[in-house]
């Protein structure tokens, strides 16, 4: 595979998931777009010979709550980073008596209860609908299922994940109609991250880690900040195990640049060539440069 068609994996997580042993040439840098300012600036290092590029999802320290993260900016900072492959390690809320605490999910449908985010790239100027229907990449998946039975980590493949506005937890009535709707985990930031990252053209997974039982678990008191945390420490440990466990085998895929994720705007543009607006296009220069540029 030559230099030029390498992959290069994107991570976005907590602090905990890029303190990786073995992780070489770190270093941190700034990444401008045009859709504002990123959660923070991006790590870029290097594992076994793969590039890596780390976002803060919440910023050095946890700075931005869930309705504040510039998700756009995140995205589009992530693909000007050169990023062709996106893991998403996110912190969730069971609302399965099977998924306890600490086990990990790779989910594969999404249910988008946000509201108050900015959820696509395009817009007047220039329109695109892209599908998801099946809203991350099965082959990632794959990877991780692989990799996290490798690394000893529980694992469940497949799973919806409901994901609401925040910052505030559930009221006991909707963690019960969430239930009712057959959703796994519920958590607050992969949405709209998934939708953006499909309009970039970007393959993209989740890894839900499970912290709590949500609020409908009668064994168990009402989720608490303390308790997430505690969770939380234990799971980063386990998160750096499943990336470098996954690396080389996503480093491997000689088939991954056939992948459908990375032509998921070939049909999606809507607006005719004479008619975009030129700004527009032009701050669409890394999410849809593939076909704009032609």
């Amino acid at each position: 595979m030559s230099e030029a068609n390498k992959p290069v994996f994107g991570i976005i997580g907590g602090s905990g998931v890029y303190d990786i042993d073995g992780l070489v040439n770190k270093r941190w840098q700034k990444i401008s777009s045009p859709f504002g300012e990123p959660s923070d600036e991006l790590l870029f290092g290097e594992l076994d010979g793969q590039q890596l590029v780390f976002l803060p999802r919440h910023g050095r320290g946890h700075k931005i709550p869930p309705s504040e993260i510039n998700f756009r900016a995140n995205i589009d900072a992530l693909k000007r980073a050169g990023c062709t492959d996106v893991i998403s390690v996110s912190a969730v809320g069971s609302l399965r008596e099977h998924l306890q605490p600490g086990m990990f999910v790779i989910v594969d449908q999404f249910i988008d209860r946000t509201f108050a985010r900015n959820k696509s790239f395009f817009g007047s100027g220039l329109v695109a609908h892209v599908s998801m229907a099946h809203p991350v990449c099965s082959r990632l998946g794959d990877h991780i299922e692989a990799a996290a039975k490798e690394a000893g980590i529980e694992a469940m493949r497949g799973g919806t994940y409901l994901v609401m506005e925040g910052p505030q937890f559930s009221t006991l009535a909707e963690s019960e109609l969430y239930r009712s709707w057959n959703c796994d985990v519920i958590g607050m930031t992969n949405m709209p991250e998934a939708k953006l990252a499909r309009e970039a053209e970007l393959c993209y997974a989740t890894v839900a880690m499970v912290t709590d039982y949500d609020c409908w678990h009668p064994g168990h008191d009402a989720v608490t900040v303390d308790q997430i945390i505690k969770v939380l420490l234990g799971n980063a440990d386990k998160a750096r195990s499943l990336v470098k466990h996954v690396v080389p085998k996503l480093g491997a895929d000689a088939g991954a640049c056939n992948c459908s994720c990375r032509s998921a705007l070939e049909f999606a543009l809507i607006t005719a060539p004479e008619a975009r607006d030129p700004q527009k296009v032009k701050h669409l220069d890394a999410v849809a440069g593939r076909l704009l540029n032609k």
